[in-house]
């Protein structure tokens, strides 16, 4: 497992024990170095600059030893260890941007979040809703008329409304500076018996909707929650440690491009202290809504984010392998190792646990200010 990518301006952050606090760093010659300034004391500050990638590459900084090491203390904090790479932003995420990912929401609501039930369902509809659009550009006329027809049908939805309606999902993923870094436990709601890991590209933004680089996220989700109805939908996505990003964020340059995003494949491995293994992939080339046009629907003169956000971009994988009895389908259990993975962003590497048992989000934006200020960075 290759944790950061092999080239391309890095941008992250790190726990430092001595100072309590974070710091901001790139990758060099396979060391992480602190290039934390009064300049530039956020990650934030780099993304709203004309040129990230020319400040990071020139910065001054400190050696704060190599990166893999540094990589492996992510659950020991008396330690340098990995944080999420972002820090005032936003973290939002939009949902059923996949054909195919949009199927399974459907099944979900259709199974009022029982999984017992979703394999009937998933023989009866799935297949047909998933053939009719593999290749609807949502808010186009085409999908105007597939949208009459599902509703001639009885099979119309609102996962369907958002897939390939005019307006897409986003909604708030976690809260500014609670996502969790590389290496870190990511945690489920105790509530739930049906969840999954869902694998995606996570966008860099600026306040004024310029995309600046990418990450991975692994946008923790718990099936049955959301499918007893889209209400709950913040109870199933934002608990204490069900967002995680990272290793680092890839600042855009001529080598690293939107484009490149576009045509990104994402693997998936879970694998579980049971022995069971799973692997997934998402194409990125099969996205239903360009990620500049989610970017668009997120911000803009309706809303503005002045410290940037951070946007999953959803995800085609379907969790449909049975791991338990046959017709139950996937599900987590603790201690799963989950590794999300791309030739250009790295490896994102996480531990399942439960919400309640992972460490307490206790740094907030308050805390930030003071620590930075006690630096004399503010």
């Amino acid at each position: 497992m290759t944790l950061f990518p092999s080239s391309g301006t890095l941008l992250g952050r790190v726990w430092n024990p001595d100072i309590s606090g974070p710091v901001v760093v790139t990758l060099r010659g396979g060391h992480l170095w602190d290039i934390t300034s009064a300049n530039a004391p956020l990650v934030r500050d780099i993304c709203e600059m004309d040129d990230p990638v020319g400040y990071v590459a020139s910065a001054p900084g400190l050696d704060l030893g190599p990166a893999e090491t540094i990589a492996a203390n992510a659950t020991d904090t008396g330690h340098l260890h990995l944080l999420a790479p972002c820090d005032l932003q936003a973290v939002k995420a939009c949902g059923v941007t996949f054909a195919g990912s949009m199927v399974e929401r459907v099944i979900e609501e259709q199974a009022a979040g029982d999984p017992d039930k979703a394999q009937n369902i998933r023989a009866r509809i799935g297949a047909r809703i998933g053939d009719s659009l593999t290749n609807i550009t949502p808010g186009s006329p085409e999908a105007e008329t597939v949208k009459s027809a599902l509703i001639e049908e009885g099979l119309w939805s609102q996962y369907l409304e958002v897939g390939i309606g005019p307006d897409a999902e986003v909604f708030s993923k976690a809260q500014t500076l609670s996502a969790v870094g590389s290496g870190a436990l990511v945690g489920l709601h105790p509530m739930s018996t049906w969840n999954n890991p869902e694998p995606e590209i996570v966008l860099t933004v600026s306040s004024t909707g310029r995309i600046v680089g990418a990450t991975l996220g692994n946008d923790v989700n718990l099936r049955d929650v959301e499918g007893r109805s889209a209400l709950l939908l913040s109870k199933a996505k934002d608990n204490n440690a069900s967002a995680s990003i990272g290793p680092m964020i890839r600042l855009f340059d001529d080598g690293f491009t939107l484009d490149t995003v576009r045509a990104a494949e994402l693997t998936l491995t879970v694998t579980g202290t049971d022995g069971f293994s799973l692997k997934g992939h998402s194409s990125m080339s099969q996205i239903s809504r360009d990620p500049q046009d989610l970017t668009r629907q997120t911000l803009g003169r309706h809303h503005q984010y002045p410290d940037g956000f951070m946007l999953y971009l959803g995800t085609l994988f379907a969790p449909t392998q049975d791991r338990d009895t046959v017709g139950g389908g996937f599900t987590h259990k603790l201690g799963d190792h989950v590794e999300i993975s791309s030739p250009e962003l790295g490896t994102l590497s996480n531990t399942v646990q439960l919400s309640t048992t992972c460490p307490e989000w206790a740094f907030g934006v308050s805390h930030l200010m003071r620590n930075l200020a006690a630096r004399g960075l503010l």
